[in-house]
C-alpha cells in the first residue's frame, strides 16, 4: 500500500454487474464513501469502454486502489457471477495498474434498497439508476470500516 506524503489517499469502490458498474470513491483521509455514477453496459462481455471509464475516473480522483464486490453465494460459495468479477478484476489491474481487492458483497443490494426505501426513491426506473452505485458505496464504506 502507497501512502502519499501527507497520508491522504482515495480508494473506488466498485460493484460489478451483468448490465452496470455501480461507482463509489472515499475522500482523501478514508472516512466515507460517496457514490459516483452507475456505468452502463450494452453487452455483458463487452467491458473495454467500462474499464476506460473507470480509469477516467481513477486518473480524475488520483485513486491508489480499488475494492471490487465479489458476490460470494450466502453459503461463501463461489457461483457463477463470482468468477466473473474474478476475470473483470484481472482486466481492471492490468488497464489501471493498481491493487484490486475482493471484498464479499453479500447483502450489499438489500441494504441499497432499504436506503432507497428510507429515501422514498419509488419506481423501478428510479430505483435502477442509483441502486449500484448506492451497492457501490455500501461495499467501500464497509471496506473503509473495516481498516479502523
Amino acid at each position: 500500500m502507497s501512502l502519499k506524503a501527507n497520508n491522504k489517499m482515495r480508494v473506488l469502490g466498485l460493484d460489478y454487474g451483468a448490465k452496470t458498474v455501480g461507482v463509489a470513491v472515499s475522500d482523501e483521509l478514508m472516512m466515507t464513501a460517496q457514490a459516483l455514477e452507475t456505468i452502463p453496459r450494452d453487452r455483458e462481455n463487452k467491458i473495454r469502454h467500462t474499464l476506460a471509464r473507470i480509469k477516467d475516473i481513477c486518473d480524475k480522483y488520483d485513486v491508489e486502489k480499488i475494492v471490487l464486490g465479489y458476490p460470494k453465494n450466502m453459503d461463501n460459495s463461489i457461483g457463477e457471477q463470482a468468477v466473473k468479477t474474478e476475470l473483470f478484476m484481472a482486466e481492471l489491474k492490468k488497464r489501471t495498474g493498481l491493487e484490486v481487492i475482493l471484498w464479499d458483497e453479500r447483502l450489499t443490494s438489500v441494504s441499497a434498497s432499504k436506503i432507497l426505501d428510507e429515501g422514498g426513491v419509488k419506481g423501478q426506473y428510479e430505483r435502477k439508476k442509483v441502486i449500484d452505485k448506492i451497492a457501490a458505496a455500501i461495499i467501500l464504506e464497509n471496506y473503509l470500516s473495516s481498516l479502523k
